[in-house]
């Protein structure tokens, strides 16, 4: 596959200062922006999934009818994180 190159990108000295400190051994400043591209192409992809099963979820409560008290979502949710603290022996 060909690959492309992604616009410059200007920046305060202070910001391209602060990535430098941070890179890993044997790590370029260019393979750092591109993992955080990456990462950040991820993370909204993430988003957009999560909106769109919440927005799914909703229209299926209100075609059924069923809702539930968040009151009943929290204490389950509390049940299965003491049940996966006990798996792990906390």
């Amino acid at each position: 596959m060909k690959t492309s190159t992604i616009p410059s990108l200007r920046v305060e000295p202070e910001l391209r200062q602060a990535a430098e400190k941070v890179l890993r051994e044997g790590e370029t400043l260019s393979s750092f922006m591109e993992e955080s591209l990456r990462a950040g192409i991820q993370h909204r992809k993430a988003q957009q999934e999560f909106i769109a099963r919440g927005l799914a979820a909703g229209e299926e409560a209100r075609r059924t009818g069923e809702y539930f008290s968040a009151e009943d979502v929290f204490g389950e949710l509390n049940d299965m994180l003491t049940q996966a603290e006990k798996t792990i022996g906390k």
